[in-house]
Protein backbone atom coordinates (compact mmCIF):
# COMPACT_ATOMS: atom_id res chain seq x y z
CA UNK A 1 0.00 0.00 0.00
CA UNK A 2 0.88 3.78 -0.03
CA UNK A 3 1.91 5.39 2.75
CA UNK A 4 2.99 8.74 4.23
CA UNK A 5 5.96 8.21 6.27
CA UNK A 6 9.23 10.49 7.29
CA UNK A 7 13.11 9.33 7.33
CA UNK A 8 13.34 12.21 10.04
CA UNK A 9 11.89 14.66 11.75
CA UNK A 10 11.45 17.86 10.04
CA UNK A 11 9.56 20.95 8.45
CA UNK A 12 6.17 19.28 5.53
CA UNK A 13 8.97 18.00 2.66
CA UNK A 14 9.95 15.50 4.91
CA UNK A 15 6.59 14.03 4.07
CA UNK A 16 6.78 11.58 1.30
CA UNK A 17 4.81 8.64 -0.07
CA UNK A 18 6.70 5.41 0.68
CA UNK A 19 5.60 2.01 -0.36
CA UNK A 20 4.53 -0.70 2.96
CA UNK A 21 3.23 -3.43 3.32
CA UNK A 22 -0.44 -3.87 4.49
CA UNK A 23 -0.80 -4.29 8.06
CA UNK A 24 -2.56 -6.75 9.85
CA UNK A 25 -5.55 -6.99 12.36
CA UNK A 26 -4.99 -8.21 15.93
CA UNK A 27 -7.54 -9.44 17.98
CA UNK A 28 -10.26 -7.29 18.79
CA UNK A 29 -9.24 -5.05 15.66
CA UNK A 30 -10.12 -4.77 12.28
CA UNK A 31 -9.00 -3.42 8.71
CA UNK A 32 -10.19 -0.60 7.04
CA UNK A 33 -9.84 0.44 3.72
CA UNK A 34 -9.16 4.53 4.04
CA UNK A 35 -10.55 6.80 1.87
CA UNK A 36 -10.20 9.88 3.91
CA UNK A 37 -7.52 10.73 7.03
CA UNK A 38 -7.81 13.69 9.46
CA UNK A 39 -5.30 15.71 9.56
CA UNK A 40 -4.80 17.39 13.19
CA UNK A 41 -2.18 19.44 15.37
CA UNK A 42 -0.52 16.46 17.08
CA UNK A 43 0.82 14.78 13.22
CA UNK A 44 2.39 18.35 13.01
CA UNK A 45 3.99 17.70 16.30
CA UNK A 46 4.83 14.50 15.75
CA UNK A 47 6.71 15.35 12.30
CA UNK A 48 8.58 17.66 14.33
CA UNK A 49 10.14 14.87 16.20
CA UNK A 50 8.12 16.54 19.80
CA UNK A 51 5.13 13.65 20.13
CA UNK A 52 6.38 10.00 19.41
CA UNK A 53 3.77 7.36 18.68
CA UNK A 54 2.63 5.59 21.85
CA UNK A 55 4.13 1.71 22.61
CA UNK A 56 2.88 -0.44 19.89
CA UNK A 57 1.39 2.18 17.59
CA UNK A 58 2.28 2.65 14.08
CA UNK A 59 4.82 5.26 13.13
CA UNK A 60 3.28 6.27 10.38
CA UNK A 61 0.82 9.99 10.98
CA UNK A 62 -2.78 9.85 11.44
CA UNK A 63 -5.06 9.82 14.57
CA UNK A 64 -8.60 9.46 12.78
CA UNK A 65 -9.86 7.76 9.42
CA UNK A 66 -13.09 6.54 7.69
CA UNK A 67 -13.75 3.45 4.88
CA UNK A 68 -15.09 0.09 4.96
CA UNK A 69 -13.96 -2.37 6.91
CA UNK A 70 -12.08 -5.19 4.76
CA UNK A 71 -10.75 -7.77 7.18
CA UNK A 72 -11.22 -8.82 10.74
CA UNK A 73 -8.88 -9.92 13.45
CA UNK A 74 -9.97 -12.50 16.19
CA UNK A 75 -12.78 -11.70 17.95
CA UNK A 76 -13.81 -9.03 16.02
CA UNK A 77 -17.76 -8.41 15.23
CA UNK A 78 -18.04 -10.40 12.12
CA UNK A 79 -21.12 -8.00 11.28
CA UNK A 80 -18.44 -5.23 10.76
CA UNK A 81 -16.90 -6.77 7.64
CA UNK A 82 -18.12 -4.65 4.28
CA UNK A 83 -19.67 -1.96 7.30
CA UNK A 84 -18.63 2.13 6.49
CA UNK A 85 -16.99 3.21 9.53
CA UNK A 86 -15.36 6.04 10.87
CA UNK A 87 -12.81 5.50 13.96
CA UNK A 88 -10.14 7.25 16.12
CA UNK A 89 -6.38 5.23 15.80
CA UNK A 90 -3.19 5.60 17.63
CA UNK A 91 -1.54 6.11 14.34
CA UNK A 92 -1.53 5.03 10.64
CA UNK A 93 -4.35 7.35 9.29
CA UNK A 94 -1.69 8.46 6.46
CA UNK A 95 -2.24 5.28 4.60
CA UNK A 96 -4.33 3.28 2.05
CA UNK A 97 -5.23 0.70 4.64
CA UNK A 98 -5.59 0.86 8.93
CA UNK A 99 -6.17 -0.97 11.57
CA UNK A 100 -8.45 0.22 14.63
CA UNK A 101 -9.53 -1.15 17.40
CA UNK A 102 -13.44 -2.20 16.71
CA UNK A 103 -14.84 -0.28 19.78
CA UNK A 104 -13.53 2.77 18.74
CA UNK A 105 -15.29 2.90 15.49
CA UNK A 106 -18.60 4.74 15.05
CA UNK A 107 -20.64 3.92 12.20
CA UNK A 108 -20.83 6.40 9.55
CA UNK A 109 -24.61 7.24 8.75
CA UNK A 110 -26.13 7.80 5.16
CA UNK A 111 -25.66 11.60 4.33
CA UNK A 112 -22.24 11.94 5.47
CA UNK A 113 -19.46 11.99 3.32
CA UNK A 114 -16.42 9.52 4.39
CA UNK A 115 -14.31 12.76 4.23
CA UNK A 116 -16.83 14.65 6.85
CA UNK A 117 -16.64 11.14 8.50
CA UNK A 118 -12.89 11.57 8.68
CA UNK A 119 -12.96 14.73 10.22
CA UNK A 120 -14.86 13.81 13.50
CA UNK A 121 -13.73 11.38 15.44
CA UNK A 122 -10.50 13.40 16.96
CA UNK A 123 -12.10 16.28 17.45
CA UNK A 124 -15.18 15.25 18.61
CA UNK A 125 -13.66 12.50 21.16
CA UNK A 126 -11.56 15.45 22.31
CA UNK A 127 -14.27 18.05 23.13
CA UNK A 128 -16.48 15.69 24.60
CA UNK A 129 -14.23 14.41 26.90
CA UNK A 130 -12.43 17.75 27.79
CA UNK A 131 -15.84 19.93 27.75
CA UNK A 132 -18.83 17.73 29.17
CA UNK A 133 -16.75 14.99 30.99
CA UNK A 134 -13.37 17.26 32.76
CA UNK A 135 -15.41 20.32 32.27
CA UNK A 136 -18.48 19.30 33.47
CA UNK A 137 -20.21 21.61 30.89
CA UNK A 138 -24.40 22.01 31.72
CA UNK A 139 -27.18 24.08 29.79
CA UNK A 140 -27.04 27.87 29.63
CA UNK A 141 -23.26 28.10 30.83
CA UNK A 142 -20.57 30.53 29.10
CA UNK A 143 -17.87 28.60 27.25
CA UNK A 144 -14.30 30.08 26.20
CA UNK A 145 -12.41 28.56 23.37
CA UNK A 146 -9.62 29.90 21.80
CA UNK A 147 -8.93 29.07 18.20
CA UNK A 148 -12.16 29.25 17.47
CA UNK A 149 -11.42 28.22 13.72
CA UNK A 150 -9.54 25.70 13.92
CA UNK A 151 -10.76 22.10 13.70
CA UNK A 152 -10.86 21.48 18.21
CA UNK A 153 -12.44 24.41 17.76
CA UNK A 154 -15.32 24.69 15.13
CA UNK A 155 -16.14 21.23 16.98
CA UNK A 156 -16.71 22.87 20.38
CA UNK A 157 -18.63 25.88 18.50
CA UNK A 158 -21.08 23.14 17.41
CA UNK A 159 -21.20 20.56 19.93
CA UNK A 160 -21.34 23.33 22.82
CA UNK A 161 -24.96 24.67 20.61
CA UNK A 162 -26.03 21.74 20.90
CA UNK A 163 -26.45 21.34 24.56
CA UNK A 164 -27.51 25.10 24.86
CA UNK A 165 -23.89 26.60 26.09
CA UNK A 166 -23.09 30.41 24.90
CA UNK A 167 -20.00 30.38 23.19
CA UNK A 168 -17.28 33.19 23.11
CA UNK A 169 -13.86 32.16 20.93
CA UNK A 170 -10.92 33.96 19.86
CA UNK A 171 -9.13 34.46 16.20
CA UNK A 172 -6.95 35.79 14.69
CA UNK A 173 -8.31 37.89 12.65
CA UNK A 174 -11.18 39.91 11.74
CA UNK A 175 -12.33 37.36 8.93
CA UNK A 176 -11.19 33.89 11.21
CA UNK A 177 -14.14 36.21 13.96
CA UNK A 178 -16.69 36.18 11.29
CA UNK A 179 -16.17 32.75 10.35
CA UNK A 180 -16.73 31.82 13.74
CA UNK A 181 -20.24 33.48 14.10
CA UNK A 182 -21.14 31.78 10.66
CA UNK A 183 -20.25 28.70 12.50
CA UNK A 184 -22.50 29.36 15.87
CA UNK A 185 -20.23 31.32 18.21
CA UNK A 186 -22.06 33.40 20.36
CA UNK A 187 -18.85 36.35 19.97
CA UNK A 188 -15.62 36.31 18.49
CA UNK A 189 -12.90 38.00 19.98
CA UNK A 190 -9.69 38.78 18.11
CA UNK A 191 -7.03 38.48 20.14
CA UNK A 192 -4.52 40.78 18.05
CA UNK A 193 -6.31 43.85 18.45
CA UNK A 194 -8.72 42.98 21.46
CA UNK A 195 -7.82 42.22 25.52
CA UNK A 196 -9.76 39.09 25.55
CA UNK A 197 -9.91 39.29 29.38
CA UNK A 198 -11.50 42.69 29.30
CA UNK A 199 -14.10 41.30 26.25
CA UNK A 200 -14.61 38.13 27.98
CA UNK A 201 -15.92 39.88 31.55
CA UNK A 202 -17.39 43.10 29.54
CA UNK A 203 -19.64 40.34 27.96
CA UNK A 204 -20.97 38.05 30.72
CA UNK A 205 -21.39 41.54 33.21
CA UNK A 206 -18.08 40.87 34.88
CA UNK A 207 -19.06 37.67 35.92
CA UNK A 208 -16.88 35.61 33.64
CA UNK A 209 -17.36 32.07 32.19
CA UNK A 210 -18.00 29.24 33.83
CA UNK A 211 -15.62 27.05 31.56
CA UNK A 212 -12.66 27.57 29.06
CA UNK A 213 -10.88 25.13 26.47
CA UNK A 214 -7.60 26.08 26.43
CA UNK A 215 -4.79 25.14 23.45
CA UNK A 216 -2.17 28.02 24.30
CA UNK A 217 -1.09 27.23 28.01
CA UNK A 218 1.76 29.75 28.72
CA UNK A 219 0.88 32.97 29.41
CA UNK A 220 -2.39 32.35 29.01
CA UNK A 221 -2.98 30.07 31.95
CA UNK A 222 -3.26 32.82 33.91
CA UNK A 223 -5.32 35.17 32.00
CA UNK A 224 -8.01 32.36 31.01
CA UNK A 225 -8.28 31.77 35.15
CA UNK A 226 -9.14 35.65 35.31
CA UNK A 227 -11.82 35.03 32.66
CA UNK A 228 -13.59 32.64 34.83
CA UNK A 229 -16.18 33.14 37.11
CA UNK A 230 -16.71 31.44 40.69
CA UNK A 231 -16.05 27.92 40.22
CA UNK A 232 -14.80 28.35 36.78
CA UNK A 233 -13.14 25.53 35.08
CA UNK A 234 -10.14 25.18 33.11
CA UNK A 235 -9.31 22.70 30.83
CA UNK A 236 -5.98 22.52 28.90
CA UNK A 237 -5.57 20.25 26.09
CA UNK A 238 -2.35 21.34 24.32
CA UNK A 239 0.60 23.53 25.13
CA UNK A 240 1.33 25.78 22.25
CA UNK A 241 1.95 28.89 24.22
CA UNK A 242 4.08 26.92 26.42
CA UNK A 243 4.24 24.32 29.40
CA UNK A 244 5.26 26.34 32.21
CA UNK A 245 2.58 28.72 33.76
CA UNK A 246 2.90 31.39 36.82
CA UNK A 247 -0.52 31.47 38.12
CA UNK A 248 -2.25 33.70 41.45
CA UNK A 249 -3.16 30.84 43.63
CA UNK A 250 -4.83 32.84 45.78
CA UNK A 251 -7.38 34.07 43.28
CA UNK A 252 -7.98 30.53 41.92
CA UNK A 253 -8.78 29.51 45.91
CA UNK A 254 -10.83 32.85 46.59
CA UNK A 255 -12.96 31.89 43.06
CA UNK A 256 -12.84 28.15 44.17
CA UNK A 257 -11.34 27.92 40.31
CA UNK A 258 -10.24 24.32 38.98
CA UNK A 259 -7.69 23.11 36.29
CA UNK A 260 -7.51 20.17 34.58
CA UNK A 261 -6.10 19.08 31.73
CA UNK A 262 -5.71 15.32 29.20
CA UNK A 263 -4.37 14.03 26.25
CA UNK A 264 -6.25 11.27 24.43
CA UNK A 265 -3.74 9.52 22.04
CA UNK A 266 -1.93 7.30 25.12
CA UNK A 267 -5.10 6.51 26.85
CA UNK A 268 -5.93 2.82 27.04
CA UNK A 269 -8.19 1.07 24.66
CA UNK A 270 -10.75 0.37 27.12
CA UNK A 271 -11.26 3.99 28.43
CA UNK A 272 -11.54 4.89 24.36
CA UNK A 273 -14.17 2.30 24.16
CA UNK A 274 -16.12 3.67 26.93
CA UNK A 275 -15.79 7.11 25.58
CA UNK A 276 -16.49 5.89 21.71
CA UNK A 277 -19.91 4.31 23.76
CA UNK A 278 -20.94 6.97 25.16
CA UNK A 279 -20.56 9.33 21.86
CA UNK A 280 -22.19 7.16 20.06
CA UNK A 281 -25.02 7.05 22.70
CA UNK A 282 -25.01 10.59 23.05
CA UNK A 283 -23.72 12.75 20.61
CA UNK A 284 -24.19 10.40 17.63
CA UNK A 285 -27.90 11.01 17.04
CA UNK A 286 -27.09 14.06 16.20
CA UNK A 287 -24.82 13.20 12.97
CA UNK A 288 -27.54 10.99 11.86
CA UNK A 289 -29.91 13.33 11.57
CA UNK A 290 -27.82 15.83 10.47
CA UNK A 291 -27.34 18.30 13.24
CA UNK A 292 -24.09 18.17 13.43
CA UNK A 293 -21.33 18.18 10.37
CA UNK A 294 -17.88 18.93 10.94
CA UNK A 295 -16.55 22.38 9.23
CA UNK A 296 -14.35 21.28 6.39
CA UNK A 297 -11.51 23.63 5.05
CA UNK A 298 -10.01 21.57 2.47
CA UNK A 299 -9.17 17.90 1.04
CA UNK A 300 -5.51 17.20 -0.30
CA UNK A 301 -4.79 13.57 -1.73
CA UNK A 302 -2.85 11.65 0.33
CA UNK A 303 0.34 12.08 -1.69
CA UNK A 304 -0.17 15.86 -0.97
CA UNK A 305 0.20 15.08 2.64
CA UNK A 306 2.86 17.98 3.11
CA UNK A 307 0.46 20.43 1.17
CA UNK A 308 -1.96 19.57 3.80
CA UNK A 309 0.63 20.68 6.69
CA UNK A 310 2.10 23.70 5.20
CA UNK A 311 -1.47 24.89 5.34
CA UNK A 312 -2.11 23.86 8.80
CA UNK A 313 1.00 25.28 9.64
CA UNK A 314 0.32 28.70 7.81
CA UNK A 315 -3.09 29.22 10.14
CA UNK A 316 -5.13 29.41 7.40
CA UNK A 317 -7.62 26.69 7.18
CA UNK A 318 -11.16 27.07 9.05
CA UNK A 319 -11.96 24.18 10.01
CA UNK A 320 -10.68 20.37 9.51
CA UNK A 321 -8.05 19.35 6.88
CA UNK A 322 -8.49 15.73 5.53
CA UNK A 323 -6.30 13.53 3.03
CA UNK A 324 -8.46 12.12 0.50
CA UNK A 325 -6.94 8.54 -1.35
CA UNK A 326 -8.18 10.07 -4.56
CA UNK A 327 -5.87 11.60 -6.24
CA UNK A 328 -8.34 14.38 -8.06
Amino acid sequence: MTAVGMAQPGGPEVLRPEDTAVPRPGAGQVLVKVAAAGVNRPDVIQRLGRYPPPPGASPIPGLEIAGEVVALGEGAPAEMLGRKVCALVTGGGYAEYCVAVASHCLPVPDGLSLAEAAALPETLFTVWHNVFERGFARDGETLLVHGGTSGIGTMAIKLAKLFDLRVIVTCGSDGKCAAARELGADHAINYRTQDFVEEVNKLTGGNGAELALDMVAGDYTQRNLDCLGVNGRLVTIAVLGGAQATINMAGLMVKRQTITGSTLRARSDAFKAALAEEIERTVWPFVAAGRLRPAMDKAFPLREAAAAHARMEAGEHVGKIVLTMEDR
